[in-house]
């Protein structure tokens, strides 16, 4: 998967993305889960492969366990978890997710609440999404509401985990995530 300089976006072949999708609730049900089933719709229309999924607790630890189980299993690319994310009290999935980052994607929050002011104004202010990578794995926290997870895999994601999309995109540097990791 290196980066080819002269190949073009409609050269490249494009490479299925292995997702585990993790909804952070503690009351709903995976018949519940609606927002669980608009990233999964979505990451399997564009192609990509479901490796897992969950429905947890708001449980700062088990999130953040759960995490680091998916990052280190070499089955799955990216993990996206789905709500916790907010200001109340039991929103802990940003903490849990800084937890268990190595780097922070600092852009993504930012982005992603320039996309979220088109369609709520100045009430994105009060999401926390965030985006980060451990163990060579990209981990993705979006707020729980089916619209923030619509935007945030039809704007950014669908995009970013495009191995066509130019310029740069996510996929092009999983190889390089953990060569600090390699023996020189």
């Amino acid at each position: 998967m290196s980066h080819i300089s002269e190949t073009t976006a409609a050269e490249r072949a494009f490479i299925p993305v292995r997702i585990a999708i993790l909804t952070v609730s503690d009351t709903r049900s995976l018949a519940e889960d609606r927002s669980g089933d608009t990233l999964v719709k979505r990451l399997e229309g564009a192609g990509h492969v479901l490796a897992d999924r969950k429905i947890i607790r708001d449980e700062r630890g088990e999130i953040a366990d759960q995490l680091r189980a998916w990052s280190l299993d070499p089955e799955i690319d990216v993990v996206i978890s789905t709500g916790g994310t907010g200001l109340t009290g039991r929103d802990v999935s940003v903490e849990a997710h800084r937890d268990v980052y190595e780097k922070e994607i600092d852009a993504f929050g930012t982005v992603f609440t320039i996309v979220s002011m088109k369609k709520i104004g100045t009430s994105a202010v009060q999401s926390r999404a965030t985006g980060g990578v451990a163990n060579g794995t990209y981990l993705f926290a979006l707020p729980g509401s089916t619209g923030a997870c619509k935007d945030a895999w039809d704007e950014i994601l669908v995009h970013q985990l495009d191995y066509r999309h130019p310029p740069c995109n996510f996929v092009e540097i999983f190889p390089r995530l953990d060569e600090h990791k390699r023996r020189k």
